[in-house]
């Protein structure tokens, strides 16, 4: 069973515990055909979130404050600063790490120190692929230069 199909189960008969309500659907990435079973693939989505959320945050509190935004406007700032630039950063670097993860060395684990030497190369491709689209998101005014 997909997550949506748990999450649509949680919400036609909601359990006692209403976190349970939210745990359910994201235990059932890890195994369901959304990212095939892939560990791999879920760590990308998540780790692409919580990278989306924070790089939302932290750019509200450096756009809003400069251009004397509030709140709603703010964000919509924020998203239109970060989320192609956040995208582009992540197809470089998650290319990467499945190229190693997957041919290179299977089975890489973050407890290694080749997997923390991999992370730097591929934080080093993620710039490489977001630079372009930061420097058209500057060029357009919708970043601000740094």
């Amino acid at each position: 069973m997909n997550a949506l199909a748990v999450a649509g189960q949680a919400t036609r008969r909601p359990p006692k515990m209403w976190i349970m309500g939210v745990v359910w659907p994201l235990t059932a990435l890890y195994a369901g055909p959304f990212l095939w079973g892939s560990k791999l693939g879920t760590k990308y989505l998540v780790g692409f979130i919580l990278a989306y959320v924070f790089g939302i945050f932290f750019q509200y509190f450096s756009i809003a404050p400069m251009r004397g935004l509030g709140l709603r406007d703010g964000i919509g700032a924020a998203i239109k600063a970060d989320a192609l630039s956040l995208a582009a950063y992540e197809v470089g670097m998650f290319a990467w790490m499945a190229v190693v993860q997957e041919w290179l060395v299977p089975g890489l684990e973050p407890t290694s120190w080749a997997f923390w030497v991999m992370m730097q190369v591929a934080m080093m491709l993620g710039l490489a692929t977001t630079y372009p689209v930061n420097w058209w998101l500057i060029r357009r005014g919708i970043k601000e230069a740094m």
